[in-house]
Formats: structure tokens, sequence, C-alpha cells
């Protein structure tokens, strides 16, 4: 990734001021971008608020004329407001590339709402806001190679990013790294159970569940080899942990964990039926 400066970045809108817009904002302004050059549509005062603390920005509550000066706008706003939003905007951003974040709203949608093709679709996850997220991209044909270059320059502010060639793949995105985080919650949630019941305090267990986490996904991260072999090289045939994985085998866990992430993509298909007229 070449390096940039505030001058390659575009003046950038915001429809939506919530905790992704702000990841995406506060590693631009990290990157030196001057807060003047973000504009922020958010009708929730609490939120617009938060801006102005965190990041000295005067969000607007509602689309006006100054969104004319935006070469991005990026769509931070839950799918069930999307249409709206786009309505009050769309007047405004005919000339810019757009960027959406919302979940499940397809770019066919988008580009009717909007009235243009220049569009990116983003599915983004929670540890952005840490500045190790993942995001999957998909790009409409209209979108042109610098466009995806400065898509690429924006997102990488927060993490890492994929791109896919189709975008129905998006769900898939959505259910494996997009919902992601709330699994490994949930299991951080049982370690720490499990670790309470065997005698250890809850401090203890959830650091030592964290840590964990951390220190093998590193470790994946560094490894050419698959998750299999990177498995079957800690579990001794007879030892501890061979003890834990049959019996989650045993449980069928591995299955009902694939079946969990195919619920998700149906429901992020969903979405884009409910949401997308």
């Amino acid at each position: 990734m070449s390096s940039t400066t505030p001058a390659s970045f575009p003046t950038m809108a915001f429809i939506g001021g919530g905790n992704m817009a702000s990841a995406i904002i506060g590693g631009l302004i990290a990157q030196g971008v001057p807060a003047s050059q973000i504009l922020v549509v958010e009708p929730w005062d609490e939120a617009r608020v938060a801006l102005k603390r965190n990041f000295g920005i005067d969000a607007l509550a509602a689309a006006d004329a100054s969104l004319a000066a935006a070469g991005l706008v990026v769509w931070a706003v839950k799918p069930q407001t999307f249409k709206d939003a786009a309505a009050a905007a769309a007047a405004h951003t005919g000339h810019a590339l757009h960027l959406s974040v919302a979940a499940g709203i397809t770019s066919d949608s988008i580009a009717a709402w909007l009235g243009s093709e220049r569009i990116v679709r983003a599915m983004p996850n929670t540890p952005a806001l840490v500045g190790k997220g993942i995001t999957g991209l998909f790009a409409r044909p209209a979108a042109t190679a610098d466009d995806r270059v400065l898509i690429e320059r924006v997102v990488s502010t927060t993490g890492q990013f994929v791109w896919v060639n189709e975008e129905s793949q998006l769900d898939a995105v959505t259910a494996l790294s997009g919902s992601g985080p709330a699994y490994v919650f949930l299991f951080l949630e049982a370690m720490t159970q499990a670790g309470k019941e065997m005698g250890l305090s809850a401090e203890q267990a959830y650091r030592l569940g964290v840590a964990t986490f951390q220190g093998a996904s590193e470790l994946a991260a560094r490894s050419s080899e698959p998750a299999e072999v990177l498995r079957q090289r800690v579990t001794s045939k007879g030892g501890t942990t061979h003890a834990a994985i049959v019996h989650m085998q045993e449980q069928q866990v591995p299955e009902h964990f694939v079946a969990a992430m195919k619920a998700a993509e149906k429901r992020a298909r969903e979405l884009a039926a409910e949401f997308g007229k």
C-alpha cells in the first residue's frame, strides 16, 4: 500500500455518524486528513455531540447543499433507513463516488435510489474501531480503477480488506467476518464461564481467553499452513486438547457452527429483499 497524504483524499461526506463511520473518520484523521475535509449528516443529537467532542466535526442534522462538495459519500446508515436517507441527499451527490457499509442493501437498490452507478459496497466489522478490522468490498463496473484505489485508502485506515468478484459473495462475508466478532465473544463468554466453574476468577478466565484468541489468530496469520494442520499440531492423541476436540466433534459443534453462519448469510439476503425495494 502506497503512502498517502491528506491532499490525496477528496472532501468526504458521511451519511450517518455512528460507530462504523466514527471508526473510518478516526482512521482518516489519524492519517492527517483535517476535520474540515469531512462532512457528516447525523440526525441524532448525542451522536453529533460525540463527533464534535471526538473529532471536532460540526455534523449536520439533515442533508443539505453542502454535500455537493464531497467527492466521496460514505453511506453508514442502518438498512431500514437507507432509502429515506438517499432520497434526502441524492440531489446533492450525483457526481460523487459512493461507498456503502449498510448490510444487505444491494448496489442495484443504491443505484436506483441515488441515480448513480459509481458505487462500491463494503462489509466491515467492529474491530475496525481499533484499527484491526477486515472489510469485504465489491465494486460496480462504473467504479474506475482510481475509484477502487481511493476506497482501499479509506478502508485501510480501519484494517485489512478483501475484494470479491460477485456481489452475492458479500452475504458470505457478512456471515463470516461481519458477524464474526460476535462468535468470538460468544466463545469468550463460554470460556470465561468454564474457567469460573473450574476455580479461576472471572477476570483470570477472561484474560486467558482473550489472550488465547489474540495469540492463536496471530499464529495463524503468520503461518502458511491451514487451520486444520495448526489444530492437529496442538492436539496430541490422548491429551487434554484431544479430549476437548473429540467432545466438540461428538457434539457436532463444527457442523452447528457452519449452519449458524449459513443462517447469517440467509438473513443478509432477506435484508436485501426487505429493505431494498
